[in-house]
């Protein structure tokens, strides 16, 4: 095992969930739903917990792993939480409700992103999540940056596309998306950026404040 290897590993295997987040990342398992792994939602929590988050939107419910994560790291934050599939949004109501998130503090919204973002306002949310289909990754960042106040943050997981990122070989449509969006949001001056390598990755974008 390699350096980074080992390193990947111990950051796994060190990180603590808690056990209504261990349940829900269960069941998103059995769904098929790829819920973040616990150390890019314990980054998230850390950021929501940072920015004190109270409005925070994700784009991409899953079966509610990430977005019970963003709530542990900012319990006052109200998430609005977008999905396609009914069935995932159902597995994320009955996680809150396991883990005793108050009704007022979540906003289950079922329908495609790229339809509900339009309408929504912009510069009234802290935190945006970015998790949705891949293949439309920019568009919901761009949308994401739109939303989130000065000084607010995007969040994209899974942005190394499982290794193939750093592939120069890879040269499909979600990858080059995935490596066009690193490295114009590195170079603009419009946004603070890092990319954390652990777990799957995570791309956090922090918007500058308006001079």
């Amino acid at each position: 095992m390699g350096d980074q290897d080992a390193n990947y590993r111990f950051a796994a295997e060190a990180t603590i969930e808690p056990d209504h987040i261990v349940r829900a990342r269960t069941h998103a398992l059995e769904l098929g739903a790829a819920p973040v792994s616990a150390p890019v939602g314990a980054q998230c929590a850390v950021i929501a917990a940072a920015s004190q988050a109270l409005n925070i939107v994700e784009i991409g419910t899953g079966a509610g792993v990430s977005g019970l994560w963003l709530l542990h790291g900012s319990p006052r934050a109200t998430l609005t939480t977008i999905d396609s599939e009914p069935e995932h949004l159902g597995a994320a109501r009955q996680a809150f409700a396991e883990a005793k998130i108050p009704p007022a503090r979540a906003r289950f919204i079922s329908g495609r992103a790229a339809e509900v973002l339009p309408r929504m306002n912009e510069a009234s949310y802290d935190i945006v999540l970015v998790d949705a289909d891949a293949e439309g990754v920019i568009e919901y960042v761009e949308h994401g940056l739109r939303l989130v106040r000065a000084g607010g943050t995007v969040l994209v997981p899974r942005v190394l596309g499982h290794g193939a990122v750093a592939d120069p070989v890879r040269r499909d449509a979600v990858t080059a998306a995935y490596r066009s969006l690193i490295q114009e949001t590195q170079a603009s001056p419009a946004v603070i950026g890092a990319l954390s390598i652990v777990g799957e990755g995570l791309l956090q974008l922090t918007t500058r404040p308006l001079d």
